[in-house]
């Protein structure tokens, strides 16, 4: 996403099991926004998700509902060990 030239934030698709939600974050992030609960990553870029209407988006949602099907849609960013902010929140908890 283009904030201004130059200036880009990545965009990342995640769901919220608590709160069954979907939710565009820029950045790795793992806590709901609206919950404060553990969320997921979801694979599908951005974009797709953005071209999708509602009935896809909804029918989208069910699908991240299901424990076997989230498995499948689900991706796992693997340099967060390297990231600031995980330092960090490891600082805090030891």
């Amino acid at each position: 996403m283009l904030l201004e030239k130059g200036i880009f934030f990545m965009m990342y698709m995640h769901y919220c099991k608590p709160c069954h939600r979907v939710h565009m974050l820029n950045g790795h992030k793992m806590t709901c926004p609206k919950c404060g609960g553990a969320i997921i990553e979801l694979r599908i870029p951005y974009m797709d998700y953005v071209c999708m209407d509602m009935a896809q988006r909804s029918a989208f949602k069910e699908q991240c509902a299901d424990k076997e099907q989230l498995k499948e849609l689900s991706t796992t960013y693997r340099m967060y060990k390297y990231s600031k902010w995980y330092k960090e929140l490891n600082n805090q908890h030891c």
